[in-house]
């Protein structure tokens, strides 16, 4: 073993590091039946579509050279144009390529702004609970992330206010549109409001907005940024959960001088995005599948999200809650008090080859036995069948400890 010291930053992640080795050890375990991951099914991945593309597009007649030649920092082009035209403008983000930054991934465009923004010390606010995920990247820059109040409207401005004055806070990190972990969704006077609150203490609004186009029932909601009127918010997007995660792409948009500084912070990290996948995720745009492609996936999705909470409560112990999502990946259950979730997770892992997500960790500034009987479900996964059996055999152990 080595004697090499690592740097202090990585002390500061060592627990949410462990967490997420175990998530990602589920999700890619061939004979375990997951409900804790957030990938997207099989049956919606675009495999038909990119089949006929790649054959046409991926040759020297074709874009052959584009795809696998260097190309520029901020992305290929008609990608950030597809972005504002098919992407933000019905988010009310009149948006130009310029504005748009494409990323390595979703999680890209949070580990930019860090570097851009966050030094060691500054001070992060976030709902309660949040993406864990990221809670792992704010703590690799040294950042102290502070969780804010939240109910089934959101993360509660009130609190937020509070807090940056409290804190002297640099950032304010949000999941807006069909959270994770929660499902829940930020009302439109909130997001009015953070927006307000960016540009009152200039601070950064930091708008993760990877599942708003998932959606099944209700109305769209307009981006906080499109409230934004003086540059404060930092929109973060995927196409992982839209497209492919395969795809390793998602982009970011700003103001032209933040875009700027965060295509400099990309140069000094990894040049450009995968431009093969650029390219095919362009042409997924210009043919016209994406529209096609989003029906069946958001209808394959409310299916297993209709099974999922049926069964939950035909199964799940009395006095149980959970969220009613119009859209996205999550299901968030509170267990009855007596239940800890991780000791449900434990057997049904061990018995039956069923996983799902505790949910004690993803509370920043607690401990994880003060939400133990909290969990995470995602319904984007598994196949309706699997997931009433997965559902309704996690419910009958969770009973099981509820009468103990």
């Amino acid at each position: 073993m080595s004697n090499l010291k690592f740097a202090s930053r990585i002390d500061t992640m060592h627990d949410t590091a462990i967490y997420m080795r175990g998530l990602f050890d589920n999700m890619t375990d061939p004979n375990m039946k997951s409900f804790g991951g957030g990938a997207p099914a099989r049956s919606v991945l675009p495999m038909p579509y990119m089949e006929k593309i790649a054959s046409e597009v991926l040759s020297d007649s074709g874009r052959g050279f584009e795809a696998f030649q260097y190309s520029a920092p901020f992305g290929l082009y008609d990608l950030r144009e597809a972005v504002c035209d098919h992407l933000l403008k019905p988010t009310g983000i009149d948006a130009k390529p310029e504005n748009i930054q494409i990323v390595s991934g979703g999680l890209e465009t949070m580990n930019l702004v860090c570097q851009l923004f966050i030094d060691p010390g500054d001070v992060i606010l976030t709902e309660s609970p949040t993406f864990i995920h990221v809670t792992d990247t704010f703590k690799m820059f040294q950042a102290e992330v502070v969780g804010c109040e939240c109910d089934e409207n959101g993360i509660i401005p009130e609190d937020v206010e509070k807090k940056i004055k409290q804190y002297n806070a640099k950032m304010v990190y949000t999941v807006p549109t069909f959270g994770n972990p929660t499902g829940r969704t930020l009302s439109v006077d909130r997001r009015k409001k953070l927006a307000e609150l960016g540009s009152k203490y200039n601070v950064v609004i930091l708008e993760d907005d990877p599942y708003r186009d998932v959606r099944y029932s209700g109305e769209v909601l307009p981006a906080i940024r499109s409230f934004d009127k003086t540059g404060n918010t930092i929109m973060a997007c995927s196409f992982s959960k839209i497209f492919a995660p395969g795809s390793r792409l998602g982009y970011a948009v700003a103001d032209e001088d933040i875009i700027y500084a965060l295509r400099d912070v990309k140069i000094a990290t990894n040049s450009q995005p995968p431009g093969i996948s650029e390219v095919l995720t362009a042409e997924f745009f210009h043919r016209g599948y994406y529209d096609e492609n989003m029906k069946k996936m958001c209808a394959t999705y409310k299916a297993g999200r209709d099974a999922m909470m049926e069964t939950m409560d035909k199964f799940f112990p009395k006095g149980f809650k959970r969220t009613t999502p119009d859209g996205g990946y999550y299901v968030w259950v509170e267990f009855p008090k007596n239940v800890d979730a991780a000791a449900v997770k434990d057997r049904a892992e061990k018995e039956y080859k069923f996983s799902f997500l505790a949910g004690g960790d993803w509370y920043p500034n607690s401990k994880a036995e003060d939400h133990a009987n909290m969990a995470r479900f995602n319904f984007t996964t598994q196949p309706v069948e699997v997931i009433k059996e997965g559902i309704e055999i996690i419910g009958k152990i969770a009973c099981e400890m509820a009468a103990e």
